[in-house]
């Protein structure tokens, strides 16, 4: 048993306090990290105008590549981490946060090379056209040139995450996020950088927080034990941090598909305006989104310290708790921005005269909102129980079998509003995919037919033939 106060927490706590305990700096942290991304459109839409936020906003699905490739090391070595404190691996721990950060480099190595040496060619490749084209390309470039810092600085906070550290993952990366905030109106308007202004903000804000969680290791304040002059990439570890982390960076960047389908139709069947208006309302949506997110990093090191642990009950326990807090916490939010969305689509897009065609296509948009705690909570419990090859499974075919196909043929039927529909009705099928797949492994116990329990680790419960709980 470790004697972190806070894997015991995990470990033997009341539901409901490990709940609030985890979820509410995780969800307050993912909270800043949307806000963040909508108030880089507030600023470019109210400083710039409504064609830089069309610009910014077809560059922005390739920016977001940063997410997968930070939860390549960051997932998989916060899943890895979470079991590890469960079994009190120490050797494992002692390399885990310089294996995650060498892999963290060598991503940022391909983004930048690939961002900034072909920025046209994908902001090309997005839709981008005319005068859009130099604003998508010169933001993507910006951010590019520096994702070592958004990258690195998302791999080590998840890592914080993943050992339980929540309050404190929060306060660092909302000390980042804030610098950001400060940054982002100087750089566009006092150093006159337009909407690079912004990607370097975003770059220096996530720089500040990932050093400090570098420098926590350096200090020695880290709960388990840590080699923090060791930064590389060992063969065995490295391999098994990216198999846990390859089905969270797939389900990130995979948006990239999407969207390349998406504005792309747009690009083709609708107007300048039109992109803006979606660039808007999905921003608006990953805001709403970034609760679930904070839950589902929150879900992680529960579901893996116990899973460590053999405490498969409270495993099972843990992931409807979770769920149920989700619902809770995104209806009323879902039913606000649903009632009032002028006011909510304005704050980006001022000025702008709204159709009641807009209107109901953003309320298509979210209509699928009230169940995807389901989804998140399950995206996260997958690795969690070393069943990544399950949510990759969801996440490839949702992109690939599902949304390029519906979204090359049904707007061609249906126009604009094909592209909402299709959206939401994929959404809902692979909702209920993936509760089939929970449910499944609930019944059919911890390791399933012919399959034992946690594989890391030099010794394990279920093989040693101790008792397993539920």
């Amino acid at each position: 048993m470790s004697r972190d106060p806070q894997a015991r927490l995990i470990l033997e706590g009341h539901p409901f306090r490990v709940l609030i305990r985890m979820a509410v700096p995780a969800v307050a942290v993912m909270l800043m990290f949307g806000l963040n991304a909508v108030m880089d459109a507030v600023y470019i839409g109210q400083l710039i105008g409504e064609q830089a936020l069309a610009g910014v906003s077809l560059a922005f699905p390739v920016t977001q590549l940063t997410l997968g490739l930070g939860s390549l090391g960051g997932i998989g070595g916060g899943v890895l981490l979470s079991i590890a404190i469960g079994r009190g691996d120490s050797d494992l721990l002692r390399r885990l946060p310089g294996t995650c950060l060498g892999i963290a480099a060598v991503l940022a190595l391909f983004y930048a090379i690939a961002g900034a040496g072909f920025a046209e060619p994908l902001v090309r490749g997005m839709g981008a056209a005319g005068v859009l084209e130099p604003i998508a390309a010169s933001y993507l470039r910006a951010h590019a040139l520096g994702g070592f810092a958004a990258i690195a600085s998302l791999t080590l906070n998840m890592l914080l995450r993943g050992e339980g550290k929540m309050g404190l993952a929060a306060l660092y990366m909302g000390l980042g996020l804030a610098a950001n905030l400060v940054l982002t109106p100087l750089f566009i308007s006092l150093f006159g950088w337009g909407v690079a202004g912004a990607a370097w903000a975003t770059n220096l804000g996530a720089l500040l927080g990932g050093g400090l969680v570098w420098l926590r290791f350096l200090r020695g304040r880290a709960s388990y034990p840590v080699d923090p002059h060791y930064i590389g990439l060992g063969r065995a570890l490295a391999g098994r941090i990216a198999r846990l982390g390859v089905p969270a960076m797939i389900s990130s960047s995979m948006g990239l598909v999407q969207a390349i389908v998406v504005f792309n139709v747009l690009t083709r069947i609708g107007t300048e305006q039109d992109i803006a208006f979606f660039g808007a309302a999905w921003r608006v949506l990953l805001f709403m989104l970034t609760p679930l997110f904070g839950l589902m990093r929150a879900f992680q090191p529960v579901a893996g310290i116990n899973y460590g642990a053999g405490r498969w009950d409270r495993v099972r326990l843990h992931y409807w708790v979770f769920v149920t807090a989700g619902v809770v916490m995104i209806v009323p939010i879902w039913a606000l921005m649903g009632a009032f969305p002028v006011h909510t689509l304005g704050i980006m897009l001022p000025g702008v005269e709204f159709t009641a065609g807009d209107l109901h296509h953003f309320r298509v948009l979210i209509l699928v909102l009230p169940v995807l705690p389901i989804v998140f909570t399950a995206l996260s419990l997958l690795p969690a129980v070393e069943r990544p090859g399950l949510a990759t499974g969801v996440s490839v075919a949702r992109q690939l079998v599902f949304y390029v196909p519906v979204m090359l043929l049904l707007p061609r039927w249906a126009g604009i509003s094909g592209i909402y529909y299709g959206a939401t009705g994929i959404d809902l099928l692979c909702t209920l995919w993936l509760l089939a797949i929970v449910l499944s492994i609930f019944r059919k116990g911890p390791g399933g037919p012919g399959r034992g329990g946690p594989s890391i680790g030099p010794s394990d419960p279920w093989r040693a033939g101790a008792p397993v709980r539920g």
